[in-house]
This record gives C-alpha cells, sequence and structure tokens, in this order.
C-alpha cells in the first residue's frame, strides 16, 4: 500500500482539539506509515528482537501499536497481545504462560514487569515505548524501501491473542501467517471493502488489518481497558468530521452510540458498514442502526478469537425476519456461511472428540454444537495442549495430508433449511432441567428483554446438577422501580404471564434482580452467566408468589 498509495492518509491519531472544537490529528500517509514501522524494526534489532522471538506487546492503540506490530512481522518475531482489562490474576497468567522473551511495554507495563517477577521471568529484553500515543520513532529522512523483511511460511507462527475468557481462563490462541493473509481476503471480499476508506476501529487489535486493506485508520477516543465509558459525542464527531466509511464495535457500544445519535436526531450518512460482534445484536439494535445509517447497513460478522469470520448477516435479512423468530425463541441468526469455511453441527458432548467418522451429523433444525474449518481457524492453543485436544478435532483418516482440524466454537446452534446458521447460545451456560430438557440463553433470553422494564437479562441454572432449574438475572432499565419486594414480586409475575405461551421461556419461574450484569471488558457485551450462577446461590430469588 505504501508503494501503490504511497501518499493517502493512513493513519489519524487524535492530539486534542482546534480552537473551532474540531479533532486534531496527527495525519501520517502510507509512506510515511512505512517509514515509522521501518524505524521501528531498526530500535527493536538494535535492542536484540530477532527472529523467532516471543514479544509482549503493551503499547498505547493507535501508531505505536500498528507501527511496532508491522515491524515485529517485518522481524519474523511474534507479537503476544493480552487485553489490558481481564484483571490481574488473569492477566499474569497468561504472560506466564505465554513464555514472552521480550517485553515491549511503556513505562507501567515495565513496572509491573518488576513488580511480579514470578510471570515476567522469561523475560530477558525490556524494550522500553513512550506512553504518549503521538510519540514517533523514526527518522523523518528515512525511506520505506528500507524495510527488510524476513520471509515467512503460511504455517510460521505469527501472533498470539488471547481469548476474552468469559466462560473459562483466557487461552493464547496460535495464529499463522497464512490465517491473517486469509483474513484480509475473507474480510475484503465479504464486505467489498476497497482501498480509500476510512474505518474507526473500535476495538484496537482490528486496527491492525487496514494497512493491508488499504484503509485509513481513525483511532477512536476510546480507553480499550474500559470501553463502556466511550463518550458517544466523541466517535459521532469523529465520524461525521472524517466521513468515517466503516466502522467496528460491539453490540453495547453501539447502542449506546444509536441511542445518542437518535436523542439527538443525528444520522450518519458516511458509513457503508457498521460491523458489530463480541456479542448476539440485540433486535433493537438492528431497528436502531437501520434509522441512523441512510446510505449503510448494520452487519453482524459470526466467530470467535479462534476462527473469525465464520458467517455474516445484514441488517435487511434481520429485519425481513430473524429478528421477529428471534424474539419467540429460535435463536440468533448469524447468517450464511462465509466461503471457504465449512460448518458442521454435531451432537453436544463435553468430551474431546479424536474424529468425525464415528459421529452423526445432525440435520436442519436440530440443535447441537457448532464446528467449522477453513483456512482461518486456528490450529491450537499456546502451552495447553488438553484445551486444543478438548477444542479440535482432526481431520478424517482418507483426507489430504494438509487438510486442516474442525475447531468447536463450543457454541450451540443450527442450520435451518436454506443453510443459514442459527446461534443458541454458549454450551457451558445452557440450562439442563430435570427432565433432560435444555435451554439455551439465546432461545430464552431476548423474550424477556422485550419487557419495558428490562434493560437486559441472563440465563442461568439455579441448583445441583441432577436437579437444575431455570433462573433469570434480571438488569432493570431503572433499579428504583424494582426496590422493594412487592415491585419485584409484581414484575416476576408479568414475566412469568409474558413467557405462558412460549417453549422455552414458560419452564423459568425463579427471577433474580442485579444492578449491573458482569460483563467481559474486551465488548463489553459477553454475559459472565455463570459468574452470575455463583452469585445467584447466595441472594433472594423470586417466582410469581414471592421470595423462593
Amino acid at each position: 500500500m505504501a508503494a501503490t498509495q504511497p501518499h493517502a492518509a493512513a493513519l489519524k491519531v487524535p492530539r486534542g482539539r482546534t480552537a473551532t472544537g474540531a479533532i486534531d490529528y496527527l495525519t501520517l500517509t502510507f509512506a510515511e506509515l512505512a517509514t515509522e514501522v521501518a524505524g521501528w524494526r531498526a530500535h527493536l534489532r538494535a535492542k536484540g528482537v530477532v527472529t523467532g522471538d516471543r514479544v509482549l506487546v503493551m503499547v498505547r492503540q493507535g501508531l505505536p501499536l500498528i507501527a511496532s506490530v508491522f515491524a515485529l512481522f517485518s522481524l519474523g518475531a511474534i507479537p503476544i497481545v493480552i487485553d489490558p482489562g481481564m484483571g490481574r490474576r488473569r492477566f499474569l497468567e497468561c504472560v506466564r504462560r505465554s513464555r514472552p522473551r521480550v517485553l515491549l511495554g511503556i513505562p507501567v507495563a515495565q513496572v509491573l514487569s518488576h513488580l511480579f517477577r514470578r510471570a515476567f521471568n522469561t523475560v530477558k529484553v525490556r524494550v522500553h515505548v513512550s506512553g504518549n500515543a503521538l510519540h514517533r520513532i523514526a527518522t523523518h529522512g528515512a525511506a520505506h524501501a528500507n524495510l527488510e523483511i524476513v520471509p515467512r511460511a503460511a504455517r510460521d507462527l505469527a501472533a498470539i491473542l488471547f481469548t476474552s475468557g468469559s466462560t473459562g481462563a483466557p487461552k493464547g490462541v496460535c495464529y499463522e501467517h497464512g490465517m491473517f493473509e486469509a483474513q484480509v481476503t475473507m474480510i475484503r471480499d465479504t464486505y467489498g471493502i476497497t482501498p480509500g476508506e476510512i474505518d474507526l476501529p473500535m476495538l484496537p487489535v482490528f486496527a491492525l488489518f487496514n494497512p493491508a486493506l488499504g484503509l485509513t485508520t481513525i483511532v477512536p477516543e476510546i480507553d480499550p481497558s474500559r470501553p463502556a465509558t466511550v463518550d458517544p459525542r466523541k466517535i459521532v464527531q469523529a465520524i461525521q468530521q472524517e466521513q468515517v466509511t466503516n466502522t467496528f464495535g460491539s453490540p453495547t457500544l453501539w447502542l449506546k452510540i444509536a441511542q445518542h445519535c437518535r436523542d439527538h436526531a443525528i444520522t450518519l450518512p458516511s458509513l457503508r458498514r457498521v460491523l458489530s460482534a463480541g456479542a448476539p445484536v440485540p433486535p433493537a439494535l438492528w431497528t436502531a442502526m437501520s434509522q441512523i445509517l441512510p446510505n449503510g447497513e448494520l452487519h453482524s460478522p459470526y466467530g470467535a478469537t479462534e476462527a473469525l469470520p465464520v458467517s455474516t448477516i445484514a441488517a435487511r435479512e434481520v429485519l425481513a425476519g430473524t429478528a421477529d423468530a428471534t424474539r419467540t425463541g429460535a435463536g440468533t441468526c448469524v447468517g450464511h456461511i462465509v466461503p471457504p469455511n465449512e460448518v458442521r453441527i454435531i451432537p453436544i458432548t463435553d468430551t474431546a472428540l479424536a474424529s468425525l467418522q464415528d459421529l452423526p451429523l445432525l440435520p436442519a433444525g436440530e440443535i447441537g454444537e457448532i464446528i467449522v474449518r477453513g483456512p482461518t481457524v486456528t490450529q491450537l492453543y499456546d502451552a495447553l495442549p488438553e484445551a486444543t485436544a478438548r477444542a479440535k478435532i482432526p481431520a478424517d483418516a482418507g483426507e489430504a495430508a494438509d487438510t486442516r482440524n474442525w475447531h468447536r466454537l463450543g457454541d450451540a446452534g443450527y442450520r435451518d433449511d436454506s443453510g443459514r446458521l442459527w446461534f443458541c447460545g454458549r454450551i457451558a451456560e445452557r440450562v439442563v432441567l430435570e427432565d433432560g430438557t435444555s435451554l439455551f440463553p439465546d432461545q430464552v433470553e431476548p423474550l424477556f428483554n422485550s419487557h419495558p422494564s428490562i434493560r437486559r437479562t441472563a440465563l442461568i441454572a439455579v441448583g445441583p446438577t441432577d436437579r437444575q432449574q431455570a433462573g433469570l438475572v434480571i438488569e432493570p432499565t431503572n433499579t428504583r422501580t424494582v426496590r422493594s419486594d412487592a415491585a419485584r414480586r409484581a414484575l416476576a409475575a408479568e414475566l412469568c404471564q409474558l413467557a405462558r405461551d412460549h417453549r422455552h421461556a414458560s419452564r423459568v419461574h425463579l427471577f433474580y434482580f442485579h444492578p449491573n450484569l458482569p460483563v467481559d471488558v474486551r465488548h463489553n457485551a459477553k454475559i459472565h452467566r455463570l459468574a452470575l450462577a455463583r452469585w445467584a446461590a447466595s441472594v433472594t430469588g423470586y417466582d410469581s408468589g414471592g421470595p423462593d
């Protein structure tokens, strides 16, 4: 891109406001960004970073992240990226298990490495990075043609990215160079993205795709460790001022932005597409976004850190019927499979699988576990052989030697008659009733979420494993309205009446109230239902008749 569009803007980093209130950006062209990458490469090599090194990257989003990661790729080193907000204990365990030889970090990261030496004991090289997101390292007279690249093969390890850990401990996912190349191709072709477009990525790691796609990256004014604190006014201003055409953000962030747009009668005509993922997009958001995107459309790619994208769906298809089906218990439609991925539905089991040969494939409409294989599907977890064995299914005997493993997404779902994929919920979060019936969050929660007094809900299992009951934890839109036992009892009765004729939701009779459901840090959207189940064991639940 530096060769084909050298003078086009590659990166814009906010650095304040002008006298008129406009966002003031530091702007780098593609040629300048390539020069910056070359400068980083020279700096890292001078500090002792070599091909094959594992490098823990703890830098600011935007320029430091993009320039340093591409410099590491050019050196043949392996960046390790861990979410900063997952909590200290989990973060340190991820560091310990990933065994970095190099720490590339801002001052607070360097201090952390000395305070917790046991987790960082494999670090032999420390490369200090300014905490200023605008800091440039390159000599301005350098030429991007000086950027040397160590050849890498498609199956060579490229990076280690960590899962969010919403239903367990975060795991390091091993990405190969060929997977990144395939992702760039699939994202470009699936969404019709063209060089010259302008992107505002509200998940920092997604900004790494933009230089390869030829997009201008607008760094958002958002704290990646606390995305829920985003100021929607700043996001809207950036979109309007820079004429952003593409953006990614979780459903939680876009609900907040959409509400701001509705409250102030704002539309965003420059946007061609909004991508939202990290949790199922609620029906209300599809409707809201259609009103503020006169020239664009909301899309929801489905997948996981281990496999992305698997499938995708657009607003026109959702609003034409799948949203109504979601509200009545069908689950969430996540659309058509992105080629060349293969997706199958297999019976739910908690045991490792050595092969698919003796396992029946479930027909359309029958819920099972979703598995996928394809060029972007990762093959193993870093230093976790047991987790790899549980999550991967080897190719069958007789298939080509280079055929890739299947990945078990850990999600329950089904294919409909037209081949579309439907998501019902995480398998670990299902509720198995005493009669053997399984209830899944996305077949229960949407009905209750339609009640005007409810912001969101979480289906949980209550009681011992062999005698589970279905409980629902409610986050009310206004906690003041449900402070008394009488108010809670009345709302529980309304919900029981609402679910009376609903095949799945009618099995829920026990209700709990929580002021703010716990969610993941990365997307601020995935509800921690297992943590809520543990919490519910020590508080009072209500049914239509009162406390249980």
